[in-house]
């Protein structure tokens, strides 16, 4: 059983449950990964962890792909929180009869944290083995959720994509919208996300769509759409999709982020907005 949060589930993550799944086969055992809801962070009171890189659904998707046979989710409440490390290896690990448990070397459980894998290791008291993945490095710097959260929040979409090792990608209902686009010449599709995503920082990406059972490049614009200063402070997720001419209102769209284009502004014209937006299109059709 590989166990941690796995927000993101990005190389680092993924050096864990590759580990546990070596392990299994070595074993002949089926491979677990036991991960918590909500983010243990966001119940201790950080409200930033509230939104996640990889909503379960999504984790579940990637961890099946990756041949993982089950997936324990632990409702992480207050209650779990003040258990100790002794009391979390008894009446979690314990009762599952795990085999072995594979960590990073940050992992830490019990309250206050005060568990850890060495900690783990004395705790279960020879009933399973123990195995710790040292830290996976990138140019020098650990992979790290907290990493990826800040490089998309920068608007360094290339970093992300490295770190995951796939691009971010957000998803939700298409649902009927101002049609400025349409007006513009380029018709959107407006996003509503279903789950709470981290948002990436305001700005123009070149993307690929996924909808009805097909693939698109495109380019989105996310933010305010200052140049009609709507006074709107939440964020709109706005995709026009190349060569696509279909009606998709309440289908479920899954967008990619390939590029960052260039930050939001606001325009002086439409004239001028439409002509960036021209070469926007260009920009994101050669990514």
């Amino acid at each position: 059983m590989a166990i941690g949060d796995f927000d993101g589930v990005h190389l680092g993550h993924r050096e864990v449950i590759g580990r546990a799944l070596l392990t299994a086969k070595k074993l002949d055992l089926p491979t677990a990964i036991m991960t918590f809801h909500p983010h243990p962070r966001a119940v201790m009171g950080q409200d930033k962890y509230i939104d996640l890189l990889t909503p379960m659904k999504e984790k579940m998707e990637i961890f099946a792909s990756l041949g993982v046979n089950h997936t324990y989710i632990v409702t992480f409440d207050a209650s779990l929180m003040r258990l100790t490390p002794e009391l979390f290896v008894d009446q979690v690990l314990d009762r599952l009869g795990v085999n072995s448990v594979i960590c990073g070397f940050d992992f830490t459980f019990g309250y206050q944290g005060k568990g850890n894998p060495d900690s783990l290791c004395e705790l279960s008291h020879g009933k399973f083995s123990v195995e710790v993945v040292r830290p996976f490095q990138m140019d020098g710097e650990k992979v790290s959720s907290t990493l990826i959260r800040e490089s998309l929040q920068q608007g360094d979409i290339d970093t992300v994509t490295r770190l995951l090792g796939r691009p971010y990608s957000i998803s939700g209902i298409v649902i009927d919208g101002e049609k400025r686009g349409r007006l513009l010449g380029f018709p959107t599709a407006n996003l509503q996300l279903d789950e709470a995503y981290v948002i990436p920082t305001n700005g123009v990406y070149a993307i690929k769509a996924s909808v009805n059972g097909e693939t698109y490049k495109g380019v989105m614009n996310i933010g305010v759409k200052p140049t009609f200063a709507t006074g709107e402070l939440k964020p709109s997720f706005e995709a026009h999709l190349f060569d696509f001419s279909e009606q998709i209102y309440g289908e479920h769209m899954k967008v990619e982020l390939i590029a960052f284009l260039r930050p939001e502004r606001k325009f002086s014209s439409i004239d001028e907005l439409v002509a960036q937006i021209k070469v926007d299109a260009e920009a994101a059709r050669n990514k």
